[in-house]
Formats: C-alpha cells, structure tokens, sequence
C-alpha cells in the first residue's frame, strides 16, 4: 500500500514538540484501518530512517501513531524536513 495514504500528516503542537525533544518521537495522524507495522513501514520508506516502535491512539474516528526513531535518527531531523521547525 502506499506509504502517503496510510500516513496522511504530522502534528505540530505542543506536545509533540516536547516528544520530539525529550524521547525522539513524532506523532502522525495515519489512516485508521493502518496497523502498527503498516505505520512503521510506511514511515521507514517516506524518510529512510529507522523507526524503533509505534503506538497508536484512536479519538474522535481519528488515530495517531506515535513513532519512536532510532537514535541515529533525530526526530527534530524530521521534523525539519518537514517544515515542523
């Protein structure tokens, strides 16, 4: 499946902001029948990076997948490249 449809944008509040900083993690709104390893596919292959574990939220027919990266991955790296900072 294709990684854009399954991860549709990131969330730039707060919270993610202090997640990214203190436990390199981005949260992502994904597509709601997405699976864990679905998200963390999909995020592999968008930034090539590596993806240490997901945990998905469902609130609101909405879900969001926070995504731990790997330490030689920088969440703020990402988040940089996708114009979050």
């Amino acid at each position: 499946m294709d990684p854009y449809k399954i991860v549709k944008y990131p969330l730039s509040t707060e919270k993610s902001i202090r997640l990214m900083e203190s436990q390199n993690k981005l949260i992502f709104v994904v597509d709601i029948d997405a699976d864990k390893k679905m998200v963390k596919n999909a995020v592999e292959e968008m930034f090539k990076v590596k993806v240490e574990n997901v945990r998905t939220y469902v609130r609101k027919g909405e879900k969001r997948a926070y995504v731990r990266f790997s330490d030689e991955n920088p969440a703020i790296d990402i988040a940089t490249q996708l114009g979050l900072m």
